[in-house]
């Protein structure tokens, strides 16, 4: 299996880029899914909503799921991309693993 190229690669980091904004525009929509479907919930067993509460909910759910989504997009797109195996460890020999 041919090795990433990395994100020195400007071809290859525009694309590497390019299909995390897709991935996390997808996300997005998820996201926005699942703020309203809660707030939609929330109505049905509750009845008539705050607004306040209604729009904190859904801004909750939606910016929670958006950086988590966001976050993990990041840390798959540094290992998909070789980028983590380029990191120098310099502490890894230094430490005593038992005696």
């Amino acid at each position: 299996m041919e090795s990433p190229r990395g994100l020195d690669d400007p071809d290859y980091a525009a694309f590497a880029w390019a299909r995390y904004r897709r991935v996390l525009g997808g996300m997005a929509l998820v996201s926005l899914a699942t703020a309203i479907g809660a707030v939609l919930i929330l109505w049905h067993w509750l009845g008539w909503l705050n607004w306040t509460l209604a729009i904190a909910t859904s801004l909750g759910i939606f910016c929670t799921m958006l950086l988590g989504a966001a976050l993990m997009g990041l840390m798959f797109l540094s290992s998909g991309t070789g980028h983590d195996e380029q990191v120098e460890d310099r502490i890894s020999p230094e430490i005593d693993i038992g005696d």
